[in-house]
């Protein structure tokens, strides 16, 4: 089941040219979560454009965000579901927050086996 989220949740990103995505596993080291995917987006326009479908095509397939944070800045935008914490940032925050820096303890999981294809 997680496999099939984290893969919608990155389709849907793909779908509005989101870009450099990360899958960490912080199952180890997290009480708040199991995975963090991170994903970055040119402008404000398009982080809200990558959450927006996010949150609609994982809603088709019964996945709901509980918690929806950072639209109004559209700078870093936090979805939360129950095992997973989507962080989309715009490109600029990113650099700034660094988290793939801050979790380094953390598994990266390989992004092409969801058949993902943009992910630089």
């Amino acid at each position: 089941m997680i496999n099939k989220k984290i893969e919608s949740i990155l389709k849907a990103c793909e779908n509005k040219k989101g870009y450099n995505f990360t899958v960490l596993d912080v199952s180890k080291t997290s009480s708040i979560t199991d995975y963090f995917i991170i994903v970055s987006g040119n402008n404000e326009r398009q982080t809200a454009a990558i959450a927006e479908e996010i949150i609609e095509k994982c809603a088709q397939e019964g996945i709901d965000f509980y918690y929806k944070e950072g639209f109004d800045t559209g700078r870093w935008i936090l979805l939360e579901t129950d095992d997973i914490i989507v962080h989309i940032f715009h490109r600029d925050e990113r650099e700034v927050y660094d988290l793939e820096s801050l979790w380094y303890d953390n598994n990266s999981i390989d992004v092409e086996q969801y058949g993902i294809t943009n992910w630089k």
